[in-house]
């Protein structure tokens, strides 16, 4: 029996804090399934999912509390290994567009209206090398159920691209 590990980290960027974390997940027998870590501000940021042997969380968690006493706040959460869920389809969202508040919240209240789950979402500004205007760039990963009425969905996303001026593009992929 196993059991999922969920970490998540921030604490100030120094070389070797993922090596203390992957040594400390071996250790354990553990596996590292999937991570997203960078560096924002120069805070390390960065959130884990590990797969943890039944009887080695006690011992995991000490490892994690001397993580702690190093200056990294660590939060994490054990669950145990999902069953089946909905059918969903997989897309690739893109927004480009003049950066403005509002552009997130907009978009992520229309999708969550429809259900529509976010797996991986990255955001960024950048420069307009034509203009020197700044830019509002964003990438996400969506889980769609399989039940959505996609024409519905790309008619409301064609709509809020309008009134926010931006370009939105939806292409469906597969599960990563």
């Amino acid at each position: 029996m196993h059991t999922q590990l969920i970490l998540t980290l921030l604490g100030s960027d120094r070389t070797g804090l993922v090596e203390s974390l992957a040594e400390a997940i071996a250790e354990r027998q553990g596996n590292w399934i999937e991570s997203r870590m960078c560096r924002l501000g120069g805070q390390f940021a960065g959130v884990l999912r590990a797969d943890i042997p039944a009887g080695q969380e006690v011992e995991l968690l000490k490892d994690i509390e001397r993580l702690r006493s190093s200056g990294l706040s660590v939060q994490y959460t054990f669950e145990p290994h999902r069953g089946e869920t909905a059918p969903s389809l997989y897309y690739q969202l893109e927004v480009l567009g003049r950066d403005r508040p509002g552009i997130v919240a907009s978009l992520f209240k229309e999708l969550a209206g429809k259900s529509i789950n976010v797996e991986e979402l990255t955001t960024g500004c950048k420069t307009a090398p034509w203009s020197g205007e700044v830019l509002f760039e964003s990438a996400a990963r969506l889980s769609v159920p399989a039940s959505t009425d996609m024409a519905a969905l790309t008619a409301s996303l064609d709509k809020l691209a309008d009134d926010l001026m931006i370009e939105i593009k939806l292409e469906r992929v597969q599960h990563l």
